[in-house]
Protein backbone atom coordinates (compact mmCIF):
# COMPACT_ATOMS: atom_id res chain seq x y z
CA UNK A 1 0.00 0.00 0.00
CA UNK A 2 2.70 2.25 0.75
CA UNK A 3 4.37 1.87 -2.65
CA UNK A 4 1.26 2.70 -4.06
CA UNK A 5 0.70 5.66 -1.70
CA UNK A 6 4.30 6.82 -2.82
CA UNK A 7 3.59 6.22 -6.85
CA UNK A 8 0.35 8.70 -6.64
CA UNK A 9 0.46 11.90 -5.09
CA UNK A 10 -3.17 12.51 -5.59
CA UNK A 11 -5.94 9.45 -5.78
CA UNK A 12 -9.65 10.56 -6.79
CA UNK A 13 -11.95 7.58 -5.46
CA UNK A 14 -15.53 7.62 -6.52
CA UNK A 15 -15.72 11.60 -6.63
CA UNK A 16 -19.15 13.17 -7.32
CA UNK A 17 -20.20 16.46 -7.00
CA UNK A 18 -23.79 17.85 -7.03
CA UNK A 19 -24.77 21.67 -7.05
CA UNK A 20 -29.22 21.23 -6.17
CA UNK A 21 -30.28 18.76 -8.84
CA UNK A 22 -27.31 19.34 -11.02
CA UNK A 23 -24.93 16.38 -11.11
CA UNK A 24 -21.29 18.86 -12.07
CA UNK A 25 -19.42 15.14 -11.59
CA UNK A 26 -20.44 11.83 -11.69
CA UNK A 27 -18.20 9.02 -10.02
CA UNK A 28 -14.77 10.02 -11.02
CA UNK A 29 -11.74 7.95 -10.24
CA UNK A 30 -8.24 9.53 -11.69
CA UNK A 31 -4.67 8.70 -10.02
CA UNK A 32 -1.76 11.43 -11.03
CA UNK A 33 1.37 9.89 -10.14
CA UNK A 34 4.26 12.12 -8.65
CA UNK A 35 6.01 14.73 -11.00
CA UNK A 36 3.54 14.24 -13.85
CA UNK A 37 2.33 16.93 -15.78
CA UNK A 38 -1.46 15.76 -16.15
CA UNK A 39 -4.02 17.72 -18.24
CA UNK A 40 -7.76 17.59 -17.56
CA UNK A 41 -9.67 18.29 -20.83
CA UNK A 42 -12.52 19.27 -22.48
CA UNK A 43 -15.69 21.67 -23.52
CA UNK A 44 -16.69 24.27 -21.07
CA UNK A 45 -19.86 22.93 -18.38
CA UNK A 46 -17.67 19.34 -18.67
CA UNK A 47 -16.90 19.62 -14.75
CA UNK A 48 -13.02 20.01 -14.99
CA UNK A 49 -12.64 23.23 -13.06
CA UNK A 50 -15.06 21.53 -10.51
CA UNK A 51 -13.03 18.88 -10.26
CA UNK A 52 -9.62 20.57 -9.75
CA UNK A 53 -11.68 23.35 -7.15
CA UNK A 54 -12.47 19.60 -5.21
CA UNK A 55 -8.82 18.43 -5.10
CA UNK A 56 -7.83 22.17 -4.37
CA UNK A 57 -9.99 22.39 -1.12
CA UNK A 58 -12.74 25.38 -2.73
CA UNK A 59 -15.04 23.03 -3.37
CA UNK A 60 -16.43 19.88 -1.36
CA UNK A 61 -16.86 16.73 -3.29
CA UNK A 62 -20.76 15.30 -2.38
CA UNK A 63 -20.02 11.75 -2.43
CA UNK A 64 -15.84 9.85 -2.76
CA UNK A 65 -12.42 10.78 -1.61
CA UNK A 66 -9.64 12.43 -1.74
CA UNK A 67 -5.54 11.83 -1.19
CA UNK A 68 -2.81 14.04 -1.31
CA UNK A 69 0.55 12.19 -0.80
CA UNK A 70 -1.52 9.52 0.76
CA UNK A 71 -3.52 11.40 3.23
CA UNK A 72 -7.16 11.78 3.13
CA UNK A 73 -7.91 15.44 2.21
CA UNK A 74 -11.49 15.34 1.03
CA UNK A 75 -13.10 18.28 3.74
CA UNK A 76 -9.63 19.62 4.76
CA UNK A 77 -9.77 23.18 4.04
CA UNK A 78 -7.31 24.51 1.08
CA UNK A 79 -4.41 25.92 3.35
CA UNK A 80 -3.75 22.83 4.72
CA UNK A 81 -3.48 21.04 1.38
CA UNK A 82 0.04 20.69 0.14
CA UNK A 83 -1.34 22.23 -3.32
CA UNK A 84 -0.93 25.68 -4.84
CA UNK A 85 -3.46 27.09 -7.49
CA UNK A 86 -2.78 29.63 -10.17
CA UNK A 87 -5.82 30.84 -11.82
CA UNK A 88 -7.50 31.81 -15.35
CA UNK A 89 -7.71 35.73 -14.09
CA UNK A 90 -3.98 35.80 -12.02
CA UNK A 91 -5.29 37.05 -8.92
CA UNK A 92 -2.48 39.21 -8.28
CA UNK A 93 -3.25 42.06 -5.53
CA UNK A 94 -2.95 45.60 -7.50
CA UNK A 95 -2.17 47.72 -4.85
CA UNK A 96 1.40 45.24 -3.82
CA UNK A 97 4.00 45.27 -6.02
CA UNK A 98 5.58 42.22 -7.58
CA UNK A 99 7.90 41.08 -4.34
CA UNK A 100 5.12 41.54 -1.96
CA UNK A 101 2.17 39.58 -4.22
CA UNK A 102 5.26 36.72 -3.80
CA UNK A 103 5.96 37.02 -0.57
CA UNK A 104 2.31 37.14 0.94
CA UNK A 105 1.81 33.72 1.74
CA UNK A 106 5.33 33.41 3.11
CA UNK A 107 4.83 36.52 4.98
CA UNK A 108 1.37 34.93 6.55
CA UNK A 109 3.19 32.45 7.99
CA UNK A 110 5.22 34.59 10.04
CA UNK A 111 8.96 33.31 8.31
CA UNK A 112 11.84 35.37 9.05
CA UNK A 113 12.78 38.17 6.42
CA UNK A 114 15.98 36.84 5.02
CA UNK A 115 14.19 33.35 4.47
CA UNK A 116 11.43 35.55 2.45
CA UNK A 117 13.78 37.18 0.70
CA UNK A 118 15.90 34.41 -0.07
CA UNK A 119 12.72 32.01 -1.37
CA UNK A 120 10.91 35.26 -3.55
CA UNK A 121 14.35 35.68 -5.60
CA UNK A 122 14.57 31.83 -6.00
CA UNK A 123 11.25 31.89 -7.37
CA UNK A 124 11.73 34.94 -9.76
CA UNK A 125 14.52 33.52 -10.72
CA UNK A 126 12.64 30.30 -11.67
CA UNK A 127 10.23 32.27 -14.54
CA UNK A 128 12.83 34.40 -15.21
CA UNK A 129 11.94 37.88 -13.66
CA UNK A 130 15.01 38.59 -11.42
CA UNK A 131 14.79 42.28 -12.24
CA UNK A 132 11.43 42.88 -11.82
CA UNK A 133 10.61 42.72 -7.79
CA UNK A 134 9.56 46.25 -6.92
CA UNK A 135 7.50 46.47 -10.33
CA UNK A 136 3.87 47.37 -10.06
CA UNK A 137 1.42 44.23 -10.95
CA UNK A 138 -0.56 46.89 -13.35
CA UNK A 139 2.35 48.19 -15.14
CA UNK A 140 3.24 44.14 -16.06
CA UNK A 141 1.93 42.08 -19.60
CA UNK A 142 -0.07 39.55 -19.80
CA UNK A 143 2.64 36.92 -19.77
CA UNK A 144 4.84 38.85 -17.24
CA UNK A 145 1.86 39.10 -14.93
CA UNK A 146 1.22 34.91 -15.66
CA UNK A 147 4.75 34.75 -14.68
CA UNK A 148 4.51 36.08 -11.23
CA UNK A 149 1.03 34.44 -10.39
CA UNK A 150 3.03 30.72 -11.20
CA UNK A 151 5.99 32.45 -8.76
CA UNK A 152 3.80 32.92 -5.87
CA UNK A 153 2.39 29.86 -6.16
CA UNK A 154 5.78 28.00 -6.54
CA UNK A 155 7.39 29.81 -3.63
CA UNK A 156 5.58 27.50 -1.09
CA UNK A 157 7.33 24.96 -2.34
CA UNK A 158 3.27 22.66 -2.80
CA UNK A 159 3.81 18.99 -3.70
CA UNK A 160 1.09 20.09 -6.55
CA UNK A 161 0.37 22.63 -8.83
CA UNK A 162 -2.92 23.32 -9.61
CA UNK A 163 -3.53 25.41 -12.81
CA UNK A 164 -6.71 26.64 -14.17
CA UNK A 165 -6.74 27.54 -17.88
CA UNK A 166 -3.87 29.73 -17.12
CA UNK A 167 -3.08 30.87 -20.57
CA UNK A 168 -6.57 31.33 -21.67
CA UNK A 169 -6.16 35.29 -21.40
CA UNK A 170 -2.73 35.38 -23.44
CA UNK A 171 -3.09 36.23 -27.35
CA UNK A 172 -1.82 33.32 -29.77
CA UNK A 173 2.13 34.09 -29.92
CA UNK A 174 2.12 34.70 -25.88
CA UNK A 175 0.21 31.80 -25.10
CA UNK A 176 2.77 29.43 -27.57
CA UNK A 177 6.20 30.96 -25.81
CA UNK A 178 4.77 30.50 -22.22
CA UNK A 179 3.72 26.64 -23.82
CA UNK A 180 7.17 25.83 -23.64
CA UNK A 181 8.21 27.91 -20.95
CA UNK A 182 5.85 26.22 -18.50
CA UNK A 183 6.73 23.06 -19.67
CA UNK A 184 10.85 23.83 -19.01
CA UNK A 185 9.12 24.94 -15.66
CA UNK A 186 7.42 21.72 -15.01
CA UNK A 187 11.12 19.84 -15.71
CA UNK A 188 12.93 22.30 -13.55
CA UNK A 189 10.96 21.85 -10.89
CA UNK A 190 9.81 18.28 -10.53
CA UNK A 191 6.66 19.60 -8.91
CA UNK A 192 3.56 17.54 -10.04
CA UNK A 193 1.11 20.32 -12.62
CA UNK A 194 -2.88 18.99 -13.07
CA UNK A 195 -3.69 21.69 -15.21
CA UNK A 196 -7.19 22.62 -16.92
CA UNK A 197 -7.60 23.80 -20.48
CA UNK A 198 -10.59 23.36 -23.27
CA UNK A 199 -7.85 23.40 -25.55
CA UNK A 200 -6.90 20.18 -27.47
CA UNK A 201 -3.28 21.36 -28.64
CA UNK A 202 -2.45 22.78 -25.43
CA UNK A 203 -2.93 19.52 -23.89
CA UNK A 204 -1.41 17.48 -26.58
CA UNK A 205 1.95 20.07 -26.00
CA UNK A 206 2.06 19.51 -22.97
CA UNK A 207 0.77 16.79 -20.86
CA UNK A 208 2.06 13.74 -20.00
CA UNK A 209 -1.33 12.54 -19.17
CA UNK A 210 -4.18 13.95 -20.75
CA UNK A 211 -8.04 13.29 -18.87
CA UNK A 212 -10.60 14.02 -21.41
CA UNK A 213 -14.07 15.08 -19.93
CA UNK A 214 -17.72 15.21 -21.18
CA UNK A 215 -21.41 16.18 -18.98
CA UNK A 216 -19.09 15.14 -15.73
CA UNK A 217 -17.73 11.92 -16.68
CA UNK A 218 -14.07 11.25 -17.83
CA UNK A 219 -13.96 9.98 -21.15
CA UNK A 220 -10.63 8.34 -21.71
CA UNK A 221 -6.88 8.90 -19.77
CA UNK A 222 -4.14 8.61 -21.89
CA UNK A 223 -0.89 9.34 -23.24
CA UNK A 224 -1.08 12.32 -26.03
CA UNK A 225 -0.06 9.77 -28.20
CA UNK A 226 -3.29 7.07 -27.34
CA UNK A 227 -5.86 9.81 -26.91
CA UNK A 228 -5.04 11.27 -30.69
CA UNK A 229 -4.12 7.73 -32.23
CA UNK A 230 -6.77 5.38 -29.93
CA UNK A 231 -9.33 7.13 -29.13
CA UNK A 232 -11.80 5.43 -26.81
CA UNK A 233 -15.11 6.80 -28.66
CA UNK A 234 -16.48 9.77 -31.09
CA UNK A 235 -16.62 12.38 -28.67
CA UNK A 236 -12.80 12.10 -27.45
CA UNK A 237 -12.09 11.28 -31.73
CA UNK A 238 -14.13 14.70 -32.73
CA UNK A 239 -12.65 16.44 -29.75
CA UNK A 240 -9.18 15.70 -29.89
CA UNK A 241 -7.74 17.07 -33.20
CA UNK A 242 -10.32 16.48 -37.17
CA UNK A 243 -11.02 13.62 -37.68
CA UNK A 244 -13.00 11.87 -40.06
CA UNK A 245 -15.87 9.82 -37.98
CA UNK A 246 -18.03 7.10 -40.12
CA UNK A 247 -20.98 4.53 -39.13
CA UNK A 248 -19.26 1.10 -40.21
CA UNK A 249 -20.24 -2.21 -39.71
CA UNK A 250 -17.35 -4.63 -38.51
CA UNK A 251 -18.08 -7.69 -41.17
CA UNK A 252 -15.49 -9.99 -39.08
CA UNK A 253 -12.01 -9.46 -37.26
CA UNK A 254 -9.63 -7.42 -39.98
CA UNK A 255 -12.68 -6.05 -42.00
CA UNK A 256 -15.11 -2.85 -41.69
CA UNK A 257 -17.77 -1.78 -44.11
CA UNK A 258 -17.84 1.99 -44.58
CA UNK A 259 -18.90 4.63 -47.01
CA UNK A 260 -20.50 1.91 -49.66
CA UNK A 261 -17.21 -0.02 -49.40
CA UNK A 262 -15.21 -2.70 -48.02
CA UNK A 263 -11.64 -2.22 -45.84
CA UNK A 264 -9.23 -4.35 -44.53
CA UNK A 265 -8.11 -2.72 -40.95
CA UNK A 266 -6.36 -4.22 -38.26
CA UNK A 267 -9.27 -4.57 -35.51
CA UNK A 268 -10.45 -7.79 -34.48
CA UNK A 269 -13.00 -8.29 -31.26
CA UNK A 270 -15.40 -7.10 -32.20
CA UNK A 271 -17.73 -9.46 -33.48
CA UNK A 272 -19.52 -10.33 -37.05
CA UNK A 273 -21.58 -7.50 -38.44
CA UNK A 274 -21.55 -5.70 -35.45
CA UNK A 275 -22.46 -1.13 -35.94
CA UNK A 276 -19.24 0.51 -34.76
CA UNK A 277 -18.01 3.90 -35.34
CA UNK A 278 -14.29 4.47 -37.39
CA UNK A 279 -12.17 7.48 -37.30
CA UNK A 280 -9.80 8.34 -40.10
CA UNK A 281 -7.58 11.37 -39.43
CA UNK A 282 -6.90 13.47 -41.88
CA UNK A 283 -3.69 13.26 -42.83
CA UNK A 284 -3.63 9.42 -43.29
CA UNK A 285 -5.67 9.37 -45.98
CA UNK A 286 -3.72 9.38 -49.58
CA UNK A 287 -5.14 11.10 -52.35
CA UNK A 288 -4.04 11.34 -55.82
CA UNK A 289 -5.35 11.49 -59.51
CA UNK A 290 -7.73 8.12 -60.04
CA UNK A 291 -6.12 5.45 -60.68
CA UNK A 292 -7.32 1.27 -60.18
CA UNK A 293 -5.48 2.02 -56.92
CA UNK A 294 -8.23 3.83 -55.42
CA UNK A 295 -10.42 2.97 -52.90
CA UNK A 296 -12.82 5.55 -53.23
CA UNK A 297 -13.01 8.33 -56.14
CA UNK A 298 -14.47 11.41 -55.91
CA UNK A 299 -14.51 15.23 -56.29
CA UNK A 300 -12.97 17.60 -54.49
CA UNK A 301 -15.50 20.25 -53.03
CA UNK A 302 -12.91 22.98 -51.38
CA UNK A 303 -8.84 23.44 -51.28
CA UNK A 304 -7.49 25.77 -48.44
CA UNK A 305 -3.56 26.29 -47.69
CA UNK A 306 -3.06 25.81 -43.68
CA UNK A 307 0.40 26.98 -43.55
CA UNK A 308 2.08 23.40 -43.86
CA UNK A 309 -0.77 21.01 -45.37
CA UNK A 310 -3.12 21.67 -47.47
CA UNK A 311 -6.95 21.24 -45.93
CA UNK A 312 -9.34 19.50 -48.59
CA UNK A 313 -12.99 18.39 -48.96
CA UNK A 314 -13.43 15.56 -50.77
CA UNK A 315 -17.09 14.37 -52.00
CA UNK A 316 -17.36 10.59 -52.73
CA UNK A 317 -19.27 9.33 -55.60
CA UNK A 318 -21.27 7.54 -52.68
CA UNK A 319 -22.22 10.62 -51.51
CA UNK A 320 -19.48 10.61 -48.30
CA UNK A 321 -17.80 13.81 -47.33
CA UNK A 322 -14.31 13.71 -46.26
CA UNK A 323 -11.57 15.91 -45.04
CA UNK A 324 -7.64 15.28 -46.28
CA UNK A 325 -4.76 16.61 -45.61
CA UNK A 326 -1.93 16.54 -48.06
CA UNK A 327 1.38 18.20 -48.98
CA UNK A 328 0.33 18.63 -52.36
CA UNK A 329 -2.55 20.60 -53.49
CA UNK A 330 -5.82 18.90 -55.21
CA UNK A 331 -7.99 22.41 -56.43
CA UNK A 332 -11.76 22.38 -56.06
CA UNK A 333 -13.57 20.49 -58.96
CA UNK A 334 -10.56 18.22 -59.53
CA UNK A 335 -11.29 14.10 -59.79
CA UNK A 336 -9.70 12.77 -57.51
CA UNK A 337 -8.64 8.74 -55.63
CA UNK A 338 -8.26 8.32 -52.57
CA UNK A 339 -6.63 5.28 -50.47
CA UNK A 340 -6.23 4.45 -46.67
CA UNK A 341 -3.92 1.75 -45.10
CA UNK A 342 -5.44 -0.54 -43.28
CA UNK A 343 -3.62 0.24 -39.64
CA UNK A 344 -5.19 4.04 -40.08
CA UNK A 345 -8.60 2.62 -39.78
CA UNK A 346 -9.43 3.09 -36.08
CA UNK A 347 -12.61 0.85 -35.14
CA UNK A 348 -14.23 2.39 -32.24
CA UNK A 349 -17.47 0.37 -29.80
CA UNK A 350 -20.36 2.17 -30.72
CA UNK A 351 -22.16 3.97 -27.59
CA UNK A 352 -25.46 3.35 -28.79
CA UNK A 353 -27.73 2.32 -31.49
CA UNK A 354 -30.90 3.61 -31.05
CA UNK A 355 -32.58 5.93 -28.04
CA UNK A 356 -33.27 4.70 -25.13
CA UNK A 357 -35.74 5.93 -22.34
CA UNK A 358 -37.61 4.58 -19.32
CA UNK A 359 -41.17 5.07 -19.71
CA UNK A 360 -45.01 3.96 -18.37
CA UNK A 361 -47.67 3.21 -20.22
CA UNK A 362 -50.59 5.65 -19.87
CA UNK A 363 -53.43 3.26 -21.98
CA UNK A 364 -52.92 1.49 -24.58
CA UNK A 365 -51.98 4.43 -26.69
CA UNK A 366 -50.20 6.80 -24.96
CA UNK A 367 -46.75 5.84 -23.16
CA UNK A 368 -45.24 8.86 -21.14
CA UNK A 369 -41.35 8.96 -21.30
CA UNK A 370 -39.19 12.40 -21.17
CA UNK A 371 -41.75 13.84 -19.17
CA UNK A 372 -44.31 13.92 -21.74
CA UNK A 373 -46.97 11.77 -23.32
CA UNK A 374 -46.88 10.22 -26.53
CA UNK A 375 -49.14 8.43 -28.49
CA UNK A 376 -47.89 5.51 -30.04
CA UNK A 377 -49.46 2.19 -31.77
CA UNK A 378 -52.35 0.37 -29.84
CA UNK A 379 -50.20 -1.94 -27.51
CA UNK A 380 -53.22 -4.44 -25.78
CA UNK A 381 -50.39 -6.99 -24.44
CA UNK A 382 -48.82 -4.53 -21.92
CA UNK A 383 -51.15 -3.35 -18.89
CA UNK A 384 -51.94 0.37 -18.14
CA UNK A 385 -49.21 1.71 -15.85
CA UNK A 386 -47.10 -1.17 -16.94
CA UNK A 387 -42.95 0.31 -16.89
CA UNK A 388 -41.64 -0.06 -20.37
CA UNK A 389 -38.46 0.31 -22.02
CA UNK A 390 -38.56 2.76 -25.28
CA UNK A 391 -36.85 2.52 -28.10
CA UNK A 392 -36.89 5.06 -30.92
CA UNK A 393 -34.06 5.37 -33.59
CA UNK A 394 -31.75 8.32 -34.32
CA UNK A 395 -33.58 9.30 -37.69
CA UNK A 396 -36.59 8.90 -36.73
CA UNK A 397 -36.35 11.87 -33.74
CA UNK A 398 -37.75 15.15 -36.33
CA UNK A 399 -36.17 18.64 -34.57
CA UNK A 400 -38.74 21.71 -35.27
CA UNK A 401 -37.25 25.31 -35.73
CA UNK A 402 -40.56 26.11 -34.07
CA UNK A 403 -40.05 24.67 -29.89
CA UNK A 404 -43.65 25.23 -30.15
CA UNK A 405 -44.48 22.91 -32.52
CA UNK A 406 -42.85 20.11 -30.64
CA UNK A 407 -43.82 17.37 -28.16
CA UNK A 408 -41.50 18.93 -25.91
CA UNK A 409 -38.36 21.45 -25.92
CA UNK A 410 -34.00 21.30 -25.21
CA UNK A 411 -30.97 22.63 -26.86
CA UNK A 412 -28.73 21.25 -28.81
CA UNK A 413 -25.24 20.59 -27.22
CA UNK A 414 -23.28 19.02 -28.92
CA UNK A 415 -22.67 18.38 -33.13
CA UNK A 416 -21.05 15.50 -34.57
CA UNK A 417 -20.43 15.26 -38.55
CA UNK A 418 -20.68 11.89 -39.73
CA UNK A 419 -19.78 12.21 -43.36
CA UNK A 420 -22.94 12.18 -45.16
CA UNK A 421 -25.28 13.30 -42.03
CA UNK A 422 -24.97 15.18 -38.77
CA UNK A 423 -25.55 13.36 -35.06
CA UNK A 424 -26.67 15.46 -32.65
CA UNK A 425 -27.01 15.43 -28.56
CA UNK A 426 -29.96 17.55 -27.64
CA UNK A 427 -30.30 17.89 -23.83
CA UNK A 428 -34.13 17.95 -23.44
CA UNK A 429 -35.48 20.06 -20.72
CA UNK A 430 -36.53 16.68 -18.89
CA UNK A 431 -32.49 16.82 -18.63
CA UNK A 432 -31.88 13.20 -20.33
CA UNK A 433 -30.03 13.13 -23.92
CA UNK A 434 -31.88 12.73 -27.07
CA UNK A 435 -29.85 11.66 -30.27
CA UNK A 436 -30.94 12.28 -34.05
CA UNK A 437 -29.67 11.74 -36.78
CA UNK A 438 -30.06 14.32 -39.34
CA UNK A 439 -29.16 16.02 -42.65
CA UNK A 440 -30.18 19.71 -41.19
CA UNK A 441 -27.75 22.39 -39.88
CA UNK A 442 -28.18 23.05 -36.49
CA UNK A 443 -25.77 25.06 -34.19
CA UNK A 444 -24.82 24.27 -31.14
CA UNK A 445 -27.22 25.71 -28.33
CA UNK A 446 -29.81 25.89 -30.64
CA UNK A 447 -33.43 25.66 -28.83
CA UNK A 448 -35.77 23.06 -30.96
CA UNK A 449 -38.81 21.32 -30.53
CA UNK A 450 -38.64 17.64 -29.62
CA UNK A 451 -41.56 14.90 -32.30
CA UNK A 452 -41.45 11.52 -32.37
CA UNK A 453 -44.35 9.83 -34.71
CA UNK A 454 -46.58 6.90 -33.16
CA UNK A 455 -45.08 4.62 -35.80
CA UNK A 456 -41.60 5.31 -34.60
CA UNK A 457 -41.98 4.55 -30.96
CA UNK A 458 -40.75 0.56 -29.96
CA UNK A 459 -41.92 -0.54 -26.45
CA UNK A 460 -40.89 -3.28 -24.41
CA UNK A 461 -42.02 -4.96 -21.22
CA UNK A 462 -39.56 -4.12 -18.54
Amino acid sequence: MNMQQNNYIIEVQNVSKYFGEKVALDNINLKVKKGEFVTILGPSGCGKTTLLRLIAGFQTASEGEIRIAGQEITQTPPHQRPVNTVFQKYALFPHLNVYDNIAFGLKLKKLPAPIIEKKVKGALKMVGMTDYEYRDVDSLSGGQQQRVAIARAIVNNPEVLLLDEPLAALDLKMRKDMQMELKELHKSLGVTFVYVTHDQEEALTLSDTIVVMSEGKIQQIGTPMDIYNEPINSFVADFIGESNILNAVMIKDKLVHFAGHEFECVDEGFGDNSPVDIVIRPEDIYIFDPSDAAQLTGTVTSCIFKGVHYEMLVQTKEGYELMVQDYHCFEAGREVGLLVKPFDIHVMKKERTCNTFEGRMVDEKHVEFLGCEFECLPMTDIELGANVQVEVDFDKVILQDNEEDGMLTGDVNFILYKGNHYHLTVRSDWDEDVFVDTNDVWDDGDRVGITIAPEHIRLNKL
